[in-house]
Formats: structure tokens, sequence, C-alpha cells
């Protein structure tokens, strides 16, 4: 059963989902953009009977509070700061973690804080190189992130409408009708809430700030001895397999799939994804199955 649950930290309201024994292994799922921790309710119940399972909103996203822009600094680092609160409110000093789009960044700097609480890393097109980024969809990115103004916010804001949400579900997906619209009807209506954009900017401003976490995530996957399994929709024209590939470079352990789908592989290929993750973590955390 999954409990939707309400934590305050530093003064800010966080949605959370939580399911699975308290004293199993702790699994903490960080989702994306323009998501929030629905895009993992179909995956909870199939981790819940072996794993005490996590699965916040980030501050602007989903149920979580969304203080106005010109209220709270929205940055990685400040997302990252409240989510490092959280799982210390909850007691989780080991844990791990799967991330997907924005949730990479917020876990690496998790895991650069606190580099002995992470068991296990499962990253699902959640970027930790440059090689993931597609040039074709980051350019405008860059432009606003080097030069935020009249001249190059239009073409980042186009990421917030009903079309290009949609887009980040379909496309790459060889069958789309496995994709629910409820997906992306949900998502578009949280982005639309007054001033919800203003707050979407502010992060899409600040994400070239992960950039240069990268060698540092590196050398902690070179050093730490980190478990990584990174399974992937190949088709993604966001973050493509590339940036899969990559994290067999550093860490010596690590299990890469290349699936054909899209950015949101839950959606499509959901039983896939949670085969490779129970076994994966079956593997590196020593559980036996349910008797």
């Amino acid at each position: 059963m999954i409990q939707h649950r309400t934590a305050t930290v530093d003064g800010q309201q966080l949605f959370y989902r939580e399911a699975g024994p308290a004293d199993a292994p702790a699994i903490v799922l960080l989702h994306g953009y323009p998501t929030s921790s629905f895009m993992f309710r179909n995956l909870i119940p199939l981790l819940a009977d072996r794993y005490r399972v996590i699965a916040p909103d980030h501050l602007g996203f989903g149920h979580s509070a969304a203080p106005a822009a010109d209220e709270f600094d929205y940055t990685f680092d400040a997302l990252a700061d409240l989510t490092s609160g959280l799982l210390d409110q909850l007691g989780l000093d080991r844990y791990a973690v799967y991330v997907q789009d924005y949730g990479a960044p917020i876990a690496w700097r998790l895991a650069l804080k606190h580099p002995g609480r992470i068991s296990a890393i499962i990253t699902q097109n959640g970027n930790g190189y440059e090689e993931g980024f597609v040039e074709s969809f980051w350019t405008d990115v860059w432009a606003y992130d080097a030069n935020p103004g009249p001249d190059t916010e239009p073409a980042v804001r186009t990421a917030l409408s009903y079309d290009a949400i949609r887009w980040q579900y379909l496309h790459g997906v060889p069958d789309p009708s496995l994709v629910s619209l409820d997906t992306w009807e949900h998502d578009h209506a949280r982005v639309s809430r007054p001033g919800n954009d203003e707050i979407q900017l502010a992060l899409f401003r600040d994400y070239q700030h992960n950039r240069p976490l990268y060698p540092r995530l590196h050398e902690f996957l070179r050093t730490h001895d980190v478990p990584v399994l990174a399974v992937w929709g190949r088709n993604d024209e966001i973050f493509g397999p590339a940036g899969a590939e990559a994290f067999a470079r550093d860490a010596k352990d690590a299990e890469v799939h290349l699936i054909d789908g899209g950015h949101f592989l839950l959606e499509s290929h959901l039983d896939v994804v949670a085969g490779y993750l129970r076994g994966f973590l079956g593997r590196v955390l020593r559980q036996p199955s349910p008797r």
C-alpha cells in the first residue's frame, strides 16, 4: 500500500509517496521535469515487497509547495538541500537512488555531500556525462543560460507547452498507445499553475551549473565502488544513449541496458525496467527472495 505524506523541511512543505517495510533497504526515487512522483505510481508497488520506497515531489512540482520564484531561489543546490533534509527527517542514512532527468543532478549532489550513504545508483535517462546531451534539444537551453532575456526566452518557454510535454512522453516510443494521456495532461496542468512558469525558467537557467559537477561525480564513481544500473530509452532525444554507456567508463560495477523506448521509459516499458531493477537490487544489496 502506498502512503501519501507531507513533511516540512526548512519551512517548505514537501509531498512524498512511501511504501514498503520500514526496516527494509531503502530506495529513493527522484523524478524529472515536468513531472513528479506521479511518474513512479506504477513502479512503487513492484518494489515495495522488498524495499522501503520513498518518492518525493521536488519543490515547485507535483503536490509539494510552490513558493513564487521571487520568494524562493530555485536552484538545483536548493532542491538537493531540501531532499537531503527530507531524507534526514525520515532517518535514511543508507539508500539506493533511482534518478530520471532532473532527479539526476539532485542525486549527484546528495552523493557528493554524503558519499557513504549511497548504496546503489539506478539511472533511467538521468544524465551525468557531456556525451548524454543531445545537441538539437540543448542548444536553446545553453543559449538561454548564457544570455537570459527576450531573445532567448521564447525558445525555452515552448518546453512548458502542452505539445512539448506530450512530445516528451511520446517521442521514441514504438507504440504510443502504451502511454497514457493522463501523464502529459497531469504534468501540463501542474506546470500551468499561476507563477509556475517562472519557477521552471529559473531551473532552466540554473541547469548549466550541473555540468561542472560531472567530473566530481565521475571521481565518486571511481573511488566509492557504487554499483550502477543504467536502464535507458535508446531513442531519447533529450539525453541520448551515449550518456548511459558512459557510466561504464567510471563505475567498476556498471550494468547498462538500452531499451527501444524514449525519455519516460516507465510509461511504455514498466515491466522491462522493473525486471532489470529488481534483479540489480537483489544482486547488489544481497536481498533474498521473499518467502
